[in-house]
């Protein structure tokens, strides 16, 4: 799928105006819904070659890519499937998930975002992280917090992760710090970008 929207800015290397920059695209474009329903479908398909059964995923917000419905569709697939949602370690400033799925008791975080109340905690086997924008080698730019950084240098085993967002994204000069965990896939409307062997 081409990318007939992208905001007339010029490049720029400063990562807050990038990622600024990034999410006014990804809030503007007017096919956003179609190339969402593109997503869905790369997921599930991808999805069908794993061997997890469980996933750590995440609460839409600012016009991400709403995994849930793709997700919910896995988890049909067999009942020892499990969903879950972040819920931040206020200490750690490390992610926790728990158990999400429709119509589940839900609660706002300390930054306004969904989470499931009183579920049961797991590890996930795999971990779908969101993007405002990735980069070659496995890197994501994410909104800077450094949640899913702390989160994947905590977790032992480590999951499979893999990046979800929109192609424009794309920064072909994103390099990584010393902090960032490399994801082992990307995913877009137009199918996998990368993966890891």
């Amino acid at each position: 799928m081409s990318d007939p929207f992208k905001l007339p800015l010029e490049p720029t290397r400063d990562k807050l105006t990038l990622r600024r920059q990034l999410q006014a695209e990804r809030l503007a474009m007017a096919d956003r819904h179609q190339r969402s329903v593109h997503l869905q479908e790369v997921l599930r398909v991808w999805l069908v070659g794993r061997s997890e059964r469980s996933i750590g995923a995440y609460w839409p917000i600012k016009g991400e890519f709403d995994a849930l419905p793709a997700l919910f569709r896995w988890s049909e697939a067999d009942p020892a499937r499990r969903i879950g949602l972040p819920v931040i370690d206020r200490d750690t400033k490390q992610l926790r998930f728990h158990v999400w799925f429709p119509g589940c008791p839900m609660e706002e975080d300390a930054y306004g975002i969904p989470k499931p109340k009183d579920t049961a905690q797991f590890e996930p086997e795999l971990l779908l992280v969101p993007c405002v924008g990735y980069g070659p080698q496995g890197l994501r730019l994410g909104y800077g917090g450094g949640f899913y950084d702390r989160t994947l240098a905590g977790l032992q085993p480590r999951p499979a992760t893999v990046g979800v967002g929109f192609a424009h994204g794309f920064v072909p000069w994103l390099q990584a710090e010393p902090h960032d965990v490399p994801l082992d896939a990307m995913l877009v409307e137009d199918g996998v970008a990368w993966q890891r062997g």
